[in-house]
């Protein structure tokens, strides 16, 4: 008798979000295991941002279904708010509060939407920015961290809730290139970790080092997906190959 296959922690099937008349995911169909690495590539404008902003309920779908485990959280009924305490979510712009300091930032989201008490937030606040090099920088405010600190920092905010998915939505792009590899080692040892991820990226390097299963898509379309070693050594789709080759030194 064989194991039956794990169910996807996150799944989505025919996702479709229109902004006016334009279509920027059509039919999309995508699961996430959990503590799998999931890296999305692609050009710009091709759906990467709103998809994972849909699958965090950030954004309405106009087709399809969402699940988280078992339940359709794209049914209206749903507590979305709930839902959406279920994901850690980091983006391009840090969106740190820039009138609290470090620690409160961190705090927030486990103070007031989970509940924690405040002491057991905060060490455990401590324990995280410690562990990433800015236990030193807890009571200082957003504007005198670098942009990598920042960057890191609404990484760990993010991670504080001990969420179930951590969507990170090219969380690189508004660095400058020395401050890149910080953020990207912290990425790192979440993987190693065990974090569930699924991650926007235009980081090629990264994502074969760290993804299980890389996704390539393109004008609201998955064209291929499968485990890095494939799609960066052999992609079957010519649109997937002309993608890279801007990549090709």
């Amino acid at each position: 008798m064989t194991d039956s296959p794990t169910p996807p922690l996150l799944r989505a099937t025919g996702l479709w979000k229109s902004f006016g008349d334009r279509e920027v995911l059509r039919g999309i169909d995508l699961d996430l295991a959990q503590h799998d690495v999931v890296a999305l590539i692609g050009p710009s404008g091709s759906g990467k941002s709103t998809l994972l902003r849909c699958l965090g309920l950030l954004e309405p779908i106009d087709d399809g279904q969402i699940f988280l485990g078992d339940e359709d959280i794209s049914d209206p009924r749903v507590d979305a708010n709930g839902i959406r305490a279920r994901f850690g979510a980091v983006f391009q712009s840090f969106n740190l509060f820039p009138h609290l300091s470090v620690l409160d930032n961190v705090t927030l989201a486990s103070r007031v939407v989970h509940r924690m008490p405040r002491r057991e937030a905060e060490e455990r606040a401590h324990a995280l920015l410690g562990r990433i090099g800015l236990a030193d920088k807890a009571k200082e405010h957003p504007d005198r961290l670098s942009g990598g600190q920042q960057q890191r920092a609404a990484i760990v905010r993010a991670i504080a809730t001990d969420p179930e998915v951590l969507l990170l939505d090219e969380i690189t792009s508004a660095l400058d290139p020395e401050l890149v590899g910080e953020v990207l080692e912290l990425v790192r040892d979440l993987t190693a970790d065990g974090a569930t991820i699924l991650m926007a990226t235009h980081e090629m390097a990264f994502a074969r080092d760290v993804a299980d299963r890389v996704v390539f898509l393109d004008d609201g379309v998955i064209v291929e997906q499968g485990p890095p070693a494939q799609l960066f050594g052999a992609p079957e789709s010519a649109r997937t190959r002309a993608f890279l080759a801007r990549f090709t030194p």
